[in-house]
């Protein structure tokens, strides 16, 4: 019995030395290729097959989806419930993850399941190191008829995805829900040329990310004669450097939204060079229940433009940047400064 305690003992020591060294490795090629199609012209038929056959603590690993709506729930990354030693749940790392669709954006992820943040993401991420292009992720569930009381408007928690994991990037991809459709929970995350919709709080969270080149769409029409919100940012002190930055955006849609609320009382969000179509309510910002202790919320804009962008009737304290405090937060080495972002494969 001694001896198979300092066997599982030995393994469990080389298996956090190797995880620690994979937080460092500067590595640039992709050592595995698997392709997914649910007509069996794959590896696997299902997303989850894919990511559950990848060893833990592996390189760069390609996961390619063929063209095609996959319904499930997926996880990358999780606290595994069935493996145990002594009686202790053992995380599965699986960092170093590259998701990508056909590039004709037919490749959907969708699941409709909603009112619980933790467990009703159609995708989770908690794992670091991971790249996601040509996605749709989708979660269906406010928009089901069955969901709607009897004045035909409800609403709830349905993420389409929850964004645990550090140095996480998403290329061309697409969020679609209506309330909480992007949890962007933790970590440093960078989204380029994606589109984000939903109605209420439809990107939330305490990450630290940008959003450069986004399209931002509301769909608070769905929701009327409700008001929509674009961001619920949860910074929980100044000395956090956590905050959602919008570069170069372009805010679209439909029916009135505010471009954000507090989801705490130190909520940073900065949109900047973004174009504002005419959905942007004429406060622009909610400090929500933290009226009275505005001051310390960091609701900003910076150069935008469009009808939305009129700053004529904006809440009062709202923050005035200086342009290196705009230029420090839209720099790509706001969250870059490990250089993460080069080092992962194109």
């Amino acid at each position: 019995m001694k001896s198979l305690i300092l066997i599982i003992s030995v393994i469990l020591a080389l298996f956090s030395f190797l995880n620690g060294l994979n937080a460092f490795r500067p590595l640039d090629q992709v050592s595995t290729t698997i392709v997914v199609d649910q007509n069996g012209k794959g590896q696997f038929t299902t997303v989850q097959q894919a990511v559950d056959s990848i060893p833990p603590n592996n390189p760069w690993t390609l996961i390619h989806l063929n063209s095609g709506v996959y319904n499930c729930i997926l996880s990358i990354g999780t606290l595994c419930a069935n493996i145990t030693i002594f009686s202790e749940k053992v995380e599965i790392k699986k960092p170093y993850i590259i998701l990508e669709g056909d590039r004709d954006q037919q490749t959907v992820i969708q699941y409709g399941d909603g009112g619980n943040v933790v467990t009703s993401p159609t995708f989770k991420l908690n794992a670091d190191n991971f790249v996601a292009r040509y996605i749709v992720f989708k979660n269906t569930y406010d928009n089901l008829p069955s969901k709607l009381d009897a004045s035909g408007v409800n609403t709830t928690w349905a993420p389409a995805a929850a964004i645990n994991g550090d140095r996480a990037s998403f290329y061309h991809c697409s969020f679609s829900s209506l309330q909480d459709t992007l949890t962007d929970a933790k970590g440093r995350h960078y989204f380029y040329d994606c589109k984000i919709s939903g109605a209420i709080d439809f990107i939330w969270g305490n990450a630290q990310s940008i959003y450069e080149n986004c399209q931002i769409n509301s769909l608070a029409s769905k929701i009327a004669p409700r008001v929509g919100f674009i961001t619920a940012q949860a910074r929980e002190s100044p000395e956090e450097n956590t905050g959602f930055v919008f570069k170069n955006c372009h805010v679209t849609g439909s029916g009135p939204m505010y471009l954000g609320r507090a989801h705490t009382n130190h909520a940073r969000v900065l949109f900047a060079g973004t174009t504002m179509d005419n959905v942007i309510r004429a406060e622009g910002w909610d400090g929500a229940r933290f009226k009275g202790s505005e001051n310390l919320i960091s609701f900003s804009e910076a150069n935008c433009r469009g009808p939305g962008a009129n700053m004529s009737k904006r809440v009062k304290w709202e923050k005035k940047l200086s342009d290196q405090e705009v230029n420090d937060l839209t720099s790509l080495s706001y969250i870059n400064q490990d250089g993460w972002i080069e080092k992962q494969p194109r």
